[in-house]
């Protein structure tokens, strides 16, 4: 479904990780960026974040992961999403995860995950052009 206005975007902090200042940094970011973010806040569940996700019709969820528990949290959050019909919400993550699981996890439907070091501006970036291609593109008539 093609949407415009805002991009409106969910950030989550899985499980037991209470680390949080890159996730901020990011929310930061993308409202500095003109996007809608919901922040569920530290120990979310997967069941809350997709429930959180599909009440406020967000595009995008991002899931933030420094415990190592990535796979279990990621995992369950997409199987959620595809139980919910919300297979259309596009998901990324970041956080320190091993390169050996980021093909796992994009085969589970995470289209990005942002080892630490990337730019804000990346992420942002990656998000503008995926669900607002048209309004991303300069110069044009």
């Amino acid at each position: 479904m093609d949407r415009s206005g805002p991009i409106r975007v969910l950030l989550a902090k899985p499980g037991l990780d209470g680390h949080d200042r890159g996730i901020r940094l990011v929310l930061r970011a993308l409202r500095d960026a003109g996007m809608e973010v919901i922040y569920t806040g530290l120990r979310a569940t997967p069941a809350h974040i997709v429930k959180a996700a599909i009440e406020e019709d967000v595009e995008a969820i991002g899931l933030s992961s420094l415990s190592g528990a990535h796979e279990t949290h990621f995992k369950e959050v997409s199987r959620l999403l595809e139980q919910e019909g919300a297979t259309d919400v596009v998901l990324f993550g970041g956080g320190i995860i091993p390169q050996q699981d980021v093909d796992q996890l994009r085969s589970i439907g995470f289209e990005w995950i942002y080892p630490p070091g990337t730019t804000l501006d990346k992420i942002v970036s990656d998000l503008t052009s995926t669900l607002r291609p048209t309004s991303s593109r300069s110069g044009g008539e």
